[in-house]
């Protein structure tokens, strides 16, 4: 089998991983990295020795596949083209700058029949993909994702930030419709919102507690589940879940049965890559796709509007426009 052709276009923060995961896969070949800055690009091309380029439309024509970590203002103008031709694209969160360039990404790829993926890393963490099975009735969920002050994307909200990754893993889980978000947002640090809570009412009851902070001294990644007879608590950092769940019998009390889970670890960024080339090769659905970036980034906008209030549309639109302009 011909290896693989795949560039990475933005070698920032994320970007550089993209190109180290990329350049020991089985049967891919990095052939360019492409980044403004071109010393960036040559310290992530120099291990595979691939082609350093600056401008992504060198590359259009030359590969089967890219990853996506530029500024999110410019993932349509960079995706749009390579799903045209063809070629899967893999685009970090959150997906676009809007619902509607959004929508325009999936559209390109139904068309041509490319793969598209979204980066919601947290779907492929091997603490998620344990529970998946179990999480069958959740009647409460309960998130908190606090870390300290960043040195990027400063200039978007941390719904878009950190928080969407949660809202994407709930979204994937609550098999129902969200019918009710309000959420409450502070800007503490910068002139964004710092630190933000947002609770979602399901069509089926379920109610979601989402709290995201990235001013905090502590660094706190969990997500709880409560639903009939069960919890469930995983940490995605340690990669731990735990299991309690009540057991009825003949005898007057019921028991409580549970404790840790077995949960084989791995790297999320490494396995979100793995499955995006296999569904490249396999011209198959990724684990997160087009449409499920899509109504992340709808609910997110949802919770960022929630937080302005009813009554200052304008900010609201702002929020829904701004989200994502944050490097990756």
């Amino acid at each position: 089998m011909e290896p693989l052709r795949v560039a990475v276009i933005g070698v920032g923060h994320l970007g550089r991983h993209h190109a180290r995961i990329l350049a020991g896969l089985s049967g891919v070949r990095l052939v360019a990295v492409v980044d403004l800055i071109r010393e960036r690009a040559q310290e992530a091309a120099r291990p595979a020795g691939a082609r350093v380029c600056t401008d992504f439309r060198e590359v259009l024509d030359e590969v089967d596949a890219v990853t996506v970590a530029v500024p999110t203002s410019s993932h349509g103008e960079i995706a749009r083209p390579f799903l045209e031709r063809g070629a899967g694209v893999l685009v970090e969160k959150p997906m676009a700058s809007s619902v509607a360039e959004a929508d325009d990404l999936v559209a390109a790829a139904s068309a041509s029949g490319a793969v598209l993926a979204v980066g919601h890393t947290e779907r492929h963490n091997p603490a998620i993909r344990a529970v998946t099975p179990l999480v069958t009735m959740p009647r409460f969920i309960e998130v908190h994702r606090l870390s300290g002050f960043p040195e990027r994307s400063l200039d978007i909200d941390v719904v878009f930030d950190v928080m969407i990754h949660d809202l994407d893993v709930i979204l994937s889980l609550v098999k129902s419709e969200v019918a009710a978000v309000e959420a409450v947002g502070v800007a503490v640090l910068t002139d964004r919102f710092d630190i933000a809570n947002a609770r979602l009412r399901f069509a089926s009851g379920c109610i979601a507690n989402i709290t995201a902070s990235r001013i905090s001294r502590d660094k706190i990644r969990k997500i709880r589940f409560f639903q009939p007879d069960t919890y469930i608590s995983v940490d995605y950092a340690k990669q731990e879940v735990e299991g309690w769940r009540l057991v009825r019998g003949d005898g007057p009390r019921p028991k409580i049965e549970g404790g840790k889970l077995p949960v084989t670890r791995g790297e999320p960024l490494a396995l979100e890559i793995e499955d995006f080339v296999a569904a490249v090769r396999g011209k198959r659905a990724p684990l997160v796709s087009g449409a499920d970036g899509r109504r992340a980034l709808e609910l997110a906008q949802r919770v960022a509007k929630a937080m302005t209030g009813e009554g200052n549309e304008e900010r609201g639109t702002r929020n829904e426009e701004r989200g994502v302009r944050g490097e990756e």
